[in-house]
């Protein structure tokens, strides 16, 4: 498939982007390219192969969940402007 620079120039025109006869030839040029490669993709018989979610079949390796750092709610909430009941208090912004 062939995009013409006129396309790109249109299709840019579309986006609100601004482009000249030498970036919209360039574009089309590289555009082409990736149009053709879809095509080829297409071209794939893929009707026998089971879809899949990951190409390799590994497992996560996971750590176990502890905690690393300790609570500092209280030295945080000493500083704050306003703090109850280990809630930061904020003026109301909606009436």
């Amino acid at each position: 498939m062939s995009i013409s620079s006129d396309q790109v120039t249109y299709i840019a025109h579309l986006a609100r982007l601004r482009t000249d006869e030498e970036k919209s030839a360039y574009f089309a040029g590289h555009l082409s390219r990736i149009m053709d490669l879809v095509e080829q993709m297409n071209r794939i018989d893929t009707d026998h192969i089971e879809p899949m979610a990951h190409p390799q079949d590994g497992a996560l390796r996971l750590r176990d969940d502890e905690v690393t750092a300790e609570n500092r709610r209280e030295d945080y909430q000493a500083i704050a402007p306003a703090a109850d009941q280990g809630l930061y208090l904020v003026p109301r912004v909606i009436e």
